[in-house]
C-alpha cells in the first residue's frame, strides 16, 4: 500500500449530478458517490473491460496487451482493476499507445492510495492518460470485501469484459457474472484444457460466454 501524491483536485461525483455515470445506474446498489481523478469527460468514452488472472502467463500477458492495444486503437477506453498480471498489462500496453488512448483503473483502495505498491508508477501514468475511479473514501486501504464491490463498478461501466485468464474461483468471473447480469456482453479467452488459469474461462464458455481468439470477435458484437 503506498500514498500516491496527486497534484491535481480528485473530483467526487453524487448519485444525481448530470456527470454521475449513467450505466451505474443499472447495478442494484449504486455507489452514493464515486471519486475520480482524470479528466470525467472521459467517462463518456466507451469502455471494454480487461481482466485476468494476477499470476498471468507470458501468453497471457500476450494475449492482454494485443487485445487492450486493438480495442484502444478502435475507440474504447479499456478499463480495468490495476491489479498485478492481466489488469497491469491492459492498462500499460493502452498507455504506451500515447496520449490519445486513454485507459481507467477502478480502484478497491481510496483513489488517493495505490495497491499493490509495485503499480505506483503504472497508477501515476494512467492518472495522466486517463482515469483513477473509486468508490471508497480518501486514504482507505485495500481490504478484501473491497475488491467484489470494485469488479462491480467494472461491470457496470463497460459494454463488456474480455477475460484473457482465470482460474475457476477468480475475482475475474465475479466481474464477468455481474456482467452477464447487467445485460452486458462477456468475452473469454480459450487455453490448454491442464492449465488452471485457463479453467474460469472455459467454464465462462460452458456458461454462455463468447469464445474469441482474436479483439476482431469482440467488435464483431460491440458496436461503438
Amino acid at each position: 500500500m503506498q500514498i500516491a501524491p496527486l497534484p491535481n483536485p480528485i473530483s467526487r461525483i453524487e448519485y444525481g449530478s448530470p456527470h454521475y455515470p449513467p450505466r451505474l445506474h443499472d447495478l442494484y446498489d449504486p455507489p452514493a458517490s464515486i471519486y475520480i481523478y482524470g479528466d470525467i469527460e472521459l467517462l463518456k468514452v466507451p469502455m471494454i473491460a480487461i481482466v485476468g488472472s494476477r499470476s498471468a502467463s507470458l501468453e497471457g500477458i500476450r494475449n492482454a496487451r494485443l487485445f487492450a492495444q486493438a480495442l484502444s486503437k478502435m475507440g474504447a477506453m479499456i478499463l480495468s482493476g490495476l491489479a498485478k498480471g492481466i489488469d497491469s498489462a491492459a492498462h500499460q500496453a493502452t498507455i504506451e499507445l500515447g496520449a490519445n488512448h486513454p485507459t481507467a483503473a477502478v480502484l478497491g483502495t481510496g483513489i488517493n492510495i495505490v495497491y499493490p505498491r509495485q503499480n505506483i508508477a503504472l497508477s501515476r501514468a494512467i492518472s495522466r492518460q486517463g482515469l483513477l475511479i473509486s468508490e471508497l473514501p480518501l486514504g482507505e486501504g485495500p481490504k478484501a470485501f473491497h475488491f467484489p464491490r470494485r469488479n462491480r463498478i467494472i461491470a457496470a461501466l463497460a459494454l463488456g469484459v474480455v477475460v484473457v485468464e482465470a482460474a475457476e474461483k477468480s475475482g475475474s468471473l465475479i466481474t464477468a457474472k455481474l456482467d452477464a447480469d447487467l445485460g452486458r456482453e462477456v468475452f473469454a479467452l480459450p487455453g490448454p484444457i491442464n492449465n488452471p488459469n485457463s479453467a474460469g474461462c472455459h467454464l465462462l464458455i460452458q456458461q454462455g460466454a463468447k469464445l474469441v481468439c482474436k479483439p476482431a470477435d469482440v467488435l464483431e458484437e460491440l458496436h461503438f
